[in-house]
């Protein structure tokens, strides 16, 4: 599934997503994230130590919602798989743009524990409210 209009819109302002991974027990475990996509997935970037890509290697299928910064009640939920991973200088880039587009900030300030890694998420289903 491609991405929506109304998703890409979203996508495109400093709008931030819950995103969705199952633990082990099958608990859901959700946090708030910086998005991206590349125009046919989701991206989230994280790093390799983090619960929530090791949910994501596990079980791939993730819930990404992302909700306007203005109206919280106005949103696209996307439910789908994440389908590959890219790490190195691709995923260090990758959150230097989403440090800039949240932060303002050319570079990621934060220290970088261990290896960044995007998740690309293919979207399987689409929930909407507020449009």
């Amino acid at each position: 599934m491609t991405l929506d209009a109304d998703l890409s819109a979203l996508l495109a302002d400093k709008n931030f997503a819950a995103f969705t991974t199952l633990m082990a027990d099958g608990q859901p475990q959700t946090q708030i994230m910086w998005i991206g996509d590349d125009g046919e997935h989701l991206l989230i970037n994280t790093e390799i130590h983090r619960q929530k890509f090791k949910n994501a290697e596990r079980d791939p299928r993730v819930t990404v919602t992302v909700f306007s910064a203005e109206n919280a009640y106005q949103y696209v939920e996307a439910r789908g798989r994440v389908v590959a991973t890219v790490g190195g200088d691709e995923a260090r880039a990758h959150i230097d743009t989403l440090a800039k587009k949240y932060m303002g900030v050319d570079d990621y300030p934060n220290p970088i524990q261990s290896e960044r890694v995007i998740l690309k998420i293919a979207i399987d289903k689409i929930h909407k409210n507020g449009y």
